[in-house]
């Protein structure tokens, strides 16, 4: 008998409604911002969303690619995608429930994005809905400066963008964010170089309170604080001119996002072996980097 049984389903499909919706108005919203950059730091025309339907080479499902290149954006993704399929039995072992059945259904959202300006930061976000045998939601947000001297946990963006994360947390547990917070510095730390990736946000995997709405109700939360919070720290920083070094340093902590990305991300190594779509999976990669 199949794990997949019509209740499951049925909150897959309301995840894919959800999640499209969010990708919606992110994709108009960042379409905002590049119309409203001042044209005397970003030169060109503004730029929009590319967005591509993509189908599964395996199982059944796809999902919706918005690829991004602007004055404001030099790069950005806004993803979704939805699968119905087997895992592999090397992810199988790894899957909660997938061992009674390796069958499983997800629904999921994925963002990344590469300001021009190197005052502007960087940020990242998904959020996901996955069933096997037992369901789970995973995801978060976190933000990555470019400049060192904006890389401080007491910096007015990263104040801003924690409280954001927090006020999304507490009305569903008000020890919801400290753990979070704690798990995304854990997971975004590059151990070869023994610094953090960026000054974190929230992470969260396999959330299951046994209550299906709350735990929707909080993921549809962390998707509205993104929203809220990171297009108030763009229109605060677009404004603010830069130099020739800070833009050597953003291309340097780029680097730093690249090799994290491609050793230690789990939704890059699961998205490559669950046969998802390359180049929403890779878009994750800035379109200009440097090493020192």
């Amino acid at each position: 008998m199949s794990n997949i049984t019509p209740e499951i389903e049925e909150r897959r499909v309301r995840a894919k409604a959800w999640f499209e919706d969010l990708q919606t108005r992110i994709v108009a919203e960042l379409e905002r911002l590049e119309d409203e950059a001042p044209p005397e730091l970003y030169i060109g025309e503004a730029g929009k969303f590319d967005l591509r339907p993509w189908t599964r080479e395996t199982g059944t499902g796809g999902g919706i690619g918005g690829h991004f290149k602007g004055r404001l954006f030099e790069k950005a993704g806004v993803h979704t995608s939805a699968a119905t399929a087997r895992f592999s039995p090397e992810m199988a072992a790894q899957m909660p429930g997938a061992d009674v059945d390796p069958s499983y259904v997800s629904a999921s959202i994925s963002l990344i994005i590469h300001p021009v300006s190197p005052r502007v930061p960087t940020v990242h976000m998904n959020t996901r809905f996955l069933s096997t045998a037992v369901s789970w939601f995973g995801g978060g947000a976190d933000l990555t400066p470019m400049l060192d001297r904006q890389r401080s946990q007491e910096a007015e963006d990263a104040v801003l963008f924690h409280a954001a994360m927090k006020a999304a947390c507490d009305p569903f547990d008000p020890e919801w964010h400290g753990k979070y917070k704690a798990w995304c510095d854990e997971y975004f730390y590059l151990p070869h170089r023994k610094e953090p990736r960026g000054i974190g946000g929230i992470f969260y995997d396999r959330h299951n309170t046994g209550d299906f709405e709350k735990d929707f109700a909080f993921t549809r939360a962390v998707g509205e604080a993104f929203l809220d919070v990171y297009p108030k720290i763009v229109r605060h920083r677009m404004n603010e001119p830069w130099t020739e070094a800070d833009r050597q340093e953003q291309l340097v902590r780029r680097g730093r996002y690249v090799e994290f990305n491609l050793l230690y991300d789990r939704g890059t190594m699961f998205g490559l072996k669950a046969g998802g779509n390359i180049e929403t999976i890779l878009s994750s990669m800035p379109p200009m980097v440097a090493w020192t």
